[in-house]
């Protein structure tokens, strides 16, 4: 997938939130590299917060960022498998007017490669929210990695060819 480096880079302002009921920002790895990733790639870090596996909370914390003018993605990591405390896929699509289903789809399509039929515990997806991209990925640090490096990162460059959710994002909010 082409980069056009014709074009100028579009910074992106994104929010990190970490759902875990035991992690805390000394020992939060996948939030850490998830930050990492997205101000080497040139993005500006708008905001991060850990909540724990409550929806009421994580639910709480996205529509806050949705409301913010200076967020333009929410990523979350952790949540997204199938036990009692997993709820971060339920708290995104109560928040979105709209799911992208391909997210999910790619996220677990890549992720067969390395850890095989396990990659059925992931619940990952995607959506916009009032005119904010969400996106929801498992909390270890190589799902973060896989969904930053061969997803978003890609999809989140202005300069990505042919498309891009960036040059998408003064409409997402049309009627």
């Amino acid at each position: 997938m082409p980069i056009d480096d014709s074009r100028p880079f579009i910074p992106v302002r994104i929010a990190v939130l970490t759902v875990s009921d035991t992690r805390t920002f000394e020992d939060d790895r996948s939030g850490d590299t998830l930050a990492a990733r997205i101000e080497a790639a040139g993005h500006v870090l708008a905001d991060r917060a850990i909540v724990t596996d409550d929806t009421d909370l994580i639910v709480e914390q996205m529509a806050a960022w949705v409301e913010e003018p200076h967020i333009d993605v929410i990523i979350s990591t952790g949540g997204t498998g199938v036990t009692g405390r997993d709820v971060t896929p339920e708290a995104v699509e109560s928040i979105c007017d709209k799911i992208i289903p391909g997210f999910g789809e790619l996220f677990r399509w890549l992720s067969f490669a390395k850890i095989g039929t396990s990659t059925l515990q992931s619940r990952a997806i995607g959506g916009v929210a009032r005119g904010t991209y969400v996106f929801a990925l498992p909390g270890s640090t190589g799902a973060v990695k896989d969904g930053w490096d061969e997803i978003l990162s890609l999809q989140l460059d202005n300069r990505h060819m042919p498309c891009n959710f960036v040059e998408l994002m003064p409409r997402l909010r049309e009627e």
